[in-house]
């Protein structure tokens, strides 16, 4: 089986499924170009506003690239302008929330990193093996790992090669939530669910903030979200923020 991405819909929450189970659902780059069109077609829908990430069957989330599908680029300088599906994922604008379950390796790992949320189930095991074949992961976890658990954290599991369980992952700040297995997507889908009760332009502007925070310094980063509200306001956001508020206080 080649595998497959698909999009589907439940009023403003789009989800997409890395549908390649009997393969842990590894990517191939046909399917990184996939992922990217899906993502695009997300990105011009002004009635979705959160995205689920998830992956077919019991086994895993994703285990990252298929590494015999490396033999399909002619050139390692068609590598690196490679598609890189886990690019995808961390360029979108709306918030995602990952559904974690079973193994999550290596671009797996990135694709996860990628999302703003992540839920996962006690089976998930989080990997980065590329120490163990060579090479660094070029879907940014060197990069996003230490901001997120810091440092040492960040050394221990890219530099040793080993999984961590959910709950070492939820204890370092890697996942926010766990849940029982069979629970991932539907709490996932729950969270998306809640998210996307405001508006497109609240969550944008608000993810884009915190987003900011990762590569500014902090003078930079509170300018930013001045200017962010500042656009929220533009758009129209005070007035809807004011007659939500005036509901609230008749309730």
């Amino acid at each position: 089986m080649s595998g497959r991405i698909i999009l589907s819909r439940s009023g403003p929450v789009a989800e997409i499924l890395i549908d390649r189970p009997d393969k842990h659902n590894a990517m191939t780059p046909s399917m990184a170009v996939e992922l990217r069109e899906i993502c695009r077609v997300v990105e011009r829908d002004d009635a979705i506003r959160t995205v689920v990430l998830a992956g077919a069957g019991n086994r895993a989330f994703c285990a990252g690239s298929d590494i015999n599908a490396l033999d399909e680029y002619p050139s390692v300088w068609h590598f690196r302008n490679r598609v890189d599906y886990a690019t995808q994922i961390r360029n979108l604008s709306k918030p995602c929330v990952a559904a974690l379950k079973g193994w999550v390796l290596g671009g797996g790992l990135e694709l996860c990193l990628g999302a703003d949320i992540r839920i996962a189930a006690t089976s998930a095991r989080f990997g980065a093996p590329e120490v163990t074949h060579g090479w660094v992961g070029a879907g940014g976890a060197s990069q996003l790992l230490p901001r997120l658990i810091g440092y040492g954290r960040a050394s221990l599991l890219l530099l040793g090669g080993e999984p961590i369980d959910a709950q070492t992952a939820k204890d370092w700040g890697l996942v926010e939530k766990l849940v029982s297995d069979g629970q991932e997507l539907d709490r996932a889908r729950k969270v998306a669910e809640q998210l996307a009760r405001h508006t497109l332009v609240a969550l944008q502007t608000v993810k884009s903030s915190i987003r900011c925070a990762l590569s500014t310094p902090l003078e930079a980063g509170i300018r930013y979200e001045n200017e962010a509200m500042a656009v929220a306001f533009a758009l129209g956001n005070a007035e809807t923020g004011r007659a939500k508020f005036k509901e609230r206080k008749k309730g």
